[in-house]
């Protein structure tokens, strides 16, 4: 079921055959909320969004959201439902992103953050932050040279 009225900013025949290499398709419950968090706590710059789906990019990658209600008609659709874990057990790691500004945005918006921003041994600098869908976010940058933990 399709809730958004009118033509698309691109058209989904056009788009799809445009994407390359690996992709991320998100469900979410709700396009709004998701976007909050997208944009505020991951830097995101949004492409287009209309109440069924949105393009995201940022540090050099392109994803997109689809609303569950999207699915109704998807055989992925009845396993999907408002109550659904999402992604457990997947870490989305978006580099290039300040740990500590999206750490700061993720607090502001009441969301869980599952570890703080952390020097690792692994020469990263990483926050973990649960998104409003349950999705397990990392964003990072390289550390400044303090010892990992």
């Amino acid at each position: 079921m399709k809730l958004r009225t009118g033509d698309p900013l691109i058209p989904a025949r056009v788009y799809g055959p445009s994407l390359k290499g690996l992709t991320l398709n998100l469900l979410v419950r709700e396009i709004e909320p998701a976007l909050a968090f997208q944009r505020n706590v991951l830097g995101a710059e949004v492409l287009y969004s209309d109440p069924d789906m949105a393009i995201l990019r940022a540090q050099g990658a392109e994803w997109m959201l689809h609303a569950d209600h999207t699915y109704l008609d998807h055989p992925f659709g009845k396993h999907v439902t408002s109550q659904s874990t999402r992604g457990v057990g997947v870490e989305i790691r978006l580099h290039g992103r300040d740990p500590d500004l999206a750490h700061e945005s993720a607090l502001k918006l009441g969301l869980s953050v599952i570890s703080p921003p952390t020097d690792k041994g692994h020469g990263l600098r990483e926050v973990y932050v649960i998104d409003p869908d349950g999705y397990t976010w990392v964003l990072d940058v390289p550390s400044d040279g303090r010892p990992g933990s």
